[in-house]
């Protein structure tokens, strides 16, 4: 399932209590990020080692939307049931100059 910038964006303004995994590696996600948990995606098999419930929404965020894509398809194969990619990644978000 994909969630877009603007969806993402709107709930993050709208103070929503959201699950962010950001699978890039840990420089990127110094660098930039919107919040949420970093577990880079040669890692995202340790994500049960972090607060993550299989049943909670998990918006899972990358630099374009392809790392994340990938990290949604192994976290559904671990029975994480609501994962949403964000289409076009962080570099959408910053498109819409929000962060």
């Amino acid at each position: 399932m994909e969630i877009s910038a603007t969806d993402l964006k709107n709930r993050l303004s709208n103070s929503e209590s959201l699950k962010i995994l950001d699978v890039r590696e840990e420089i990127e996600y110094h660098t930039y990020n919107i919040g949420g948990t970093n577990i880079p995606l040669g890692m995202i098999r340790m994500v049960e080692d972090y607060n993550f419930n299989k049943s909670d929404e998990i918006i899972v965020v990358c630099q374009r939307g392809i790392r994340s894509r990938t990290a949604c398809h192994i976290l559904e194969s671990l029975g994480y049931l609501n994962t949403r990619n964000l289409t076009g990644g962080l570099t959408a978000m910053r498109r819409l100059n929000e962060y």
